[in-house]
């Protein structure tokens, strides 16, 4: 096994009517979704060897979660199934280029029914790398099952990534959201988010000082995300940055999955920092260019493809 992603699978509607407000939204198409998941194809589609540490239910909706990502590729032996618990449920307006409002329905949302067993955290710490995000720490049992899978997976020498991933209609309040990553984060090598999630993860109201903060303790690779400003990496040894690819977009829905996919599955191969940020943007690029998060994700050749187009243009420049 490449990497283990524990975290959530929903269920995703995505409006057929482009540029038609969600409430009159008659028509949509269905599609995986959740962060987790949608990490999981993505890296898979790269080729990386994946499982899934999840919850699912017995409704069909979750058997359709299930066989998708088992046509992707993805090992979904360890994916449990709490009986009368659904998938959460995401409906999105699609409205291009930046118009893309989304209604959640995760009450008792079966992701967070999640309770892992010593067999669950050994097949955690059976890859090279372990991927987890915020969401699964929003309620119990999955934020206890997420913080001991990362402790071993950390404790085997995996590399434990952290995607804070915030979403607001999953908390009581920013700093409950805050203090679950906090405790999170002596287990974690690899911490990614924006702007506002770094600040919420080290517990200060400017960037700077939660930059500051963050390097200081024992997260190891930083990914501080910034829209359509960039990315930068952080590290004890350097700082690397670079601007996003540009395309014609569709959806920015599933950017940063994309993002962290191509990132992370550069990780894994060993490349250096800046070669994995290409990676990054090339993967989330082509994610923007299409509709829906997990069916966008590319696969390896389209984003070396994308990679030669673009170092191309930039040398013809210079």
């Amino acid at each position: 096994m490449d990497v283990v992603v524990l975290g959530r699978i929903g269920y995703d509607l995505y409006s057929d009517e482009v540029n038609v407000p969600l409430p009159q939204v008659r028509r949509f198409s269905r599609y995986l979704g959740g962060s987790s998941a949608n990490m999981a194809v993505g890296l898979s589609r790269l080729g990386a060897k994946v499982g899934m540490i999840s919850c699912l239910g017995d409704d069909a909706l979750s058997g359709f979660l299930l066989d998708f990502l088992q046509n992707e590729g993805v090992d979904t032996q360890r994916v449990q199934k709490a009986p009368g618990y659904l998938p959460s449920l995401c409906l999105t307006e699609i409205t291009p280029p930046d118009r893309f409002p989304q209604v959640f329905y995760r009450h008792e949302a079966v992701d967070t029914r999640l309770d892992v067993d010593r067999e669950d955290c050994e097949f955690a710490a059976s890859g090279r790398m372990f991927v987890t995000n915020g969401t699964s720490l929003c309620a119990s049992p999955s934020r206890e099952s997420a913080y001991m899978a990362m402790e071993h997976a950390k404790s085997e020498g995996c590399r434990v990534v952290l995607d804070v991933d915030y979403r607001a209609m999953s908390w009581k309040s920013k700093e409950q959201a805050g203090l679950a990553i906090r405790l999170a984060l002596p287990f974690v090598d690899v911490l990614i988010g924006n702007q506002l999630e770094l600040m919420l993860a080290a517990g200060v109201d400017d960037l700077h000082l939660a930059i500051a903060k963050l390097r200081s303790s024992s997260v190891s690779v930083l990914v501080s995300k910034l829209g359509e400003l960039g990315t930068r990496v952080l590290t004890r040894d350097e700082e690397v940055y670079l601007q996003p690819y540009g395309v014609n977009v569709t959806s920015t829905i599933g950017a940063g999955d994309g993002f962290a996919s191509g990132f992370l599955y550069g990780l894994l191969q060993g490349f250096p920092i800046l070669k994995s940020l290409h990676y990054g943007n090339a993967s989330a690029a082509i994610v923007v260019s299409r509709l829906s998060c997990s069916e966008a994700m590319p696969r390896l050749h389209e984003v070396e493809e994308m990679i030669g187009r673009v170092t191309e243009r930039e040398k013809v420049h210079e």
